[in-house]
């Protein structure tokens, strides 16, 4: 009797995947997938007066697992770190000369696949 039940069971589950009842895990995967990958973190390094600071370190620390990474400002002030992943929280912040910026935060809920921002250092 068990074996028959487990039978029927198995045959209702694959006609509802057949009809469309039930999501399959292809589709499931595929929809997780959307919402996962790399993005790029860049912006501009600004003094007090807003203009461009060359030279300054800029910081993204990962929230989870404590790791940085660093990138030197262009002469135009840019910067851009790639391959960060959208799955995980950062921080980011620059110094130069004994100077910081406010940290700002790099969510995972952000969906952007290229974050943007401007790092004033006081």
């Amino acid at each position: 009797m068990k074996r028959s039940r487990a039978h029927l069971s198995a045959w209702a589950l694959f006609a509802a995947l057949t009809l469309g009842a039930i999501p399959s895990i292809d589709s499931l995967t595929t929809a997780h997938a959307q919402n996962v990958g790399q993005r790029s973190v860049s912006g501009l390094v600004v003094g007090a007066d807003s203009a461009p600071v060359q030279g300054a370190t800029v910081f993204l620390k990962n929230s989870k697992t404590k790791a940085i990474r660093s990138y030197t400002s262009a002469s135009n002030g840019r910067f851009r770190f790639a391959q960060v992943n959208m799955t995980d929280d950062y921080d980011l912040w620059a110094e130069k000369e004994g100077k910081k910026s406010a940290t700002k935060t790099v969510s995972s809920w952000n969906a952007s696949k290229d974050y943007e921002t401007e790092l004033k250092m006081k």
